[in-house]
């Protein structure tokens, strides 16, 4: 489902105006210093951003409200943790805990995580302000397997720029590694999949990006993902090429 700011709201881009990005290709080869060094042409690429991981360094949060949740229902909290890296809240409980009431299940989950989103402790990744400030508006999109009013309460309480437009986990299609919410957030924002520049931190949402035909980046690891186009440690070394590659045309 696509979430729209409430400011702005969604710009649904006009596929026959404005710059018509060129296509993005990425190849490379390993990079000491901390990228994996991609030899990547674009001109305006459209920016799409995960967020949890990527942007909010939230992934402590995440492990200690599925363990909570796991122990409310006598599941394996590691278990169900290793599934949730990888699917969308309601794709977890459905495959962790099939016998189990579905509707309760995901109303208690939903309690956890709304009070560690206007009650825990994380912080925004260094560079993510840098960011958010720089991309132009109708031109990018966050793209999260967590739920917009989430994302915008964790924004709100680190200071970061709100997103437009969101596409999160109820989206009606497929959710990561699935292309199908990458494609989506392409299709509302005007470009083609091959126009749009993905930042991903986790193997699902790369696989997502590149199932989507996107180049994707991947960041704050040390060991390159499967797939990534490049590689960097950090957000921060990542934010000046994106921008770079995001303002091409001014």
């Amino acid at each position: 489902m696509l979430a729209q700011g409430s400011a702005v709201g969604c710009p649904l881009a006009d596929r026959s105006a404005g710059v018509r990005p060129a296509s993005i290709r990425g190849c490379g080869a390993s990079d000491s210093r901390g990228g994996y060094r991609g030899v990547v042409t674009a001109a305006a690429a459209f920016v799409l951003l995960d967020v949890d991981g990527t942007l909010i360094d939230a992934v402590a949060n995440q492990r200690r409200v599925w363990h909570e949740w796991a122990r409310i229902f006598h599941l394996n909290p590691a278990q169900v943790y290793a599934v949730a890296l990888r699917t969308r809240p309601m794709d977890t409980v459905a495959e962790v805990a099939p016998d189990l009431n579905h509707d309760e299940c995901l109303s208690t989950l939903h309690r956890l995580e709304d009070h560690d989103a206007r009650h825990g402790t994380y912080s925004a990744f260094e560079g993510a302000a840098e960011l958010l400030a720089g991309l132009v508006a109708g031109r990018w999109a966050v793209v999260t397997s967590n739920y917009a009013h989430r994302v915008r309460e964790r924004f709100s309480r680190t200071g970061l720029r709100a997103p437009e437009v969101i596409v999160d986990a109820r989206f009606s299609g497929p959710g990561k590694p699935a292309p199908d919410p990458y494609l989506y957030a392409a299709e509302v924002l005007g470009p083609a999949p091959e126009q749009c520049l993905v930042l991903e931190d986790s193997p699902s949402g790369v696989e997502s990006a590149k199932g989507a035909e996107m180049i994707v980046w991947a960041v704050n690891t040390s060991v390159r993902i499967e797939r990534a186009d490049r590689t960097f440690n950090t957000l921060a070394k990542a934010v000046p090429h994106v921008l770079r590659m995001h303002r091409a045309d001014q």
